[in-house]
């Protein structure tokens, strides 16, 4: 229940502009809430005097044989579906398999309907768009209160969010903002006695966590990448496509982005999560500016530039690159580990790698007990050999 204070409401028209479903109206200087209302709070976060409050029902009071089917909130980046929403959209299908519910995508963003195609022919039973040329851009304010209001309305039973930079700023305000439990950067999703079984690395690694939520929906997550299998293209395209209208002000956002600076670690121009070959360099490496022999390898091979934690905490390479973890998890065709010693923290975000090259002047580096092949020598000797061998045989075809 939303209600408002008129003795504290001033018409200032700020929760007006904020709310996202135009739900609000000011008349004779009083907001006035009408039945557009999701209760997804964007009003009540903007309102300076505090006349606007929300009160929820009790735990103990809600109904949960009412939220049905799982959702995956779909990312799009650099004009494309990245494939970490493919993989939550696959895991989804399964436990929806399980639990007769459909499986449901939220797409959110500007001109993003076009890719409702990427989701129907991999299976999707129903998609949700949300469309305004004021989210083009990531805003947690915007996005924050647009998909609380939209979970609200229709009521999911299970929501994944990727464990993306978006997904884990984004998910966390939801669940706030709806006091629910949330699991973070989960790396498995089972169902258990109807619940959903949340699966996560925890004390650095050293042991795995289950998690339920069993007296709150919807029952939330965030997954890493590259932890799930994609959805397959299927011959089905027939997925449900709901139109949800949505007005955003940016006037009202507190926080706004002057300038992107891409944190892209690669030098094939991709996300090192999403590269197909990855070189990584640890602290073996030596110093910064041996990072170069790392990359000059990593440009042979159209490769990502990759790191473990103490690289990047010598400030020899962004964190955005970071393998491990506290970084990302990959999963490549080929992944080249060079001075890394193997650490568990970097081995839960690398070791679903096809091929593991590791180059160690250490023999008894625990990176050797997963790598296919290894070669025990100085990598600043062996890379430029290497590198130089690639380069020969290339030229050569």
């Amino acid at each position: 229940m939303i209600t408002v204070d008129k003795e504290k409401c001033t018409g200032c028209g700020l929760c007006e502009k904020a709310c996202p479903f135009g739900a609000i109206t000011i008349v004779d200087k009083i907001a006035i809430i009408g039945d557009e209302c999701t209760l997804c709070s964007a009003c009540v976060d903007q309102c300076n005097v505090g006349a606007i409050t929300i009160q929820r029902k009790k735990i103990e009071d809600v109904d949960l044989s009412q939220y049905q089917d799982v959702w995956i909130v779909a990312e799009i980046k650099d004009d494309k579906v990245r494939k970490v929403s493919l993989e939550l959209l696959g895991k989804a299908k399964e436990l929806a398999n399980e639990m007769k519910q459909k499986v449901c995508v939220l797409l959110l963003g500007d001109n993003v309907k076009r890719f409702s195609q990427d989701f129907s022919n991999r299976g999707a039973n129903r998609i949700y768009v949300a469309e305004h040329e004021a989210l083009k851009d990531y805003y947690t304010e915007t996005y924050s209160s647009v998909v609380t209001g939209i979970i609200s309305k229709y009521k999911p039973n299970i929501v994944l969010y990727p464990a993306t930079i978006n997904g884990r700023d984004l998910a966390p305000r939801v669940a706030a903002t709806l006091k629910l439990g949330l699991t973070a950067d989960c790396t498995g999703l089972s169902i258990r006695n109807g619940l959903l079984l949340q699966t996560r690395p925890a004390f650095g690694g050293n042991i795995m966590a289950d998690i339920i939520c069993p007296v709150t929906r919807p029952q939330m997550a965030t997954v890493r990448p590259n932890v799930m299998e994609m959805a397959p293209i299927q011959d089905s395209n027939n997925a449900e496509i709901i139109d949800i209208a949505v007005k955003v002000d940016l006037q009202g956002v507190k926080v706004k982005t002057k300038e992107v600076i891409s944190g892209t670690a690669s030098v094939c121009g991709i996300p090192v999560c999403e590269a197909d070959t990855i070189v990584s360099g640890g602290r073996g490496v030596g110093s910064k500016e041996n990072f170069k022999l790392i990359e000059d390898l990593a440009n042979v091979l159209n490769a990502a530039v990759g790191a473990s934690r103490a690289a990047v905490d010598l400030g020899w390479i962004p964190k955005s690159q970071q393998v491990g973890q506290s970084g990302n998890t990959v999963s490549p065709n080929i992944y080249i580990a060079c001075g890394i010693s193997g650490t568990i923290q970097h081995l839960v975000g690398m070791k679903s790698s096809d091929i593991i090259i590791a180059i160690n002047k250490d023999p008894d580096a625990p990176i050797f007990n997963v790598a296919n092949y290894g070669i025990v020598g100085d990598l600043c000797e062996v890379v430029p050999l290497l590198t130089k061998a690639i380069k020969k045989k290339l030229s050569e075809n």
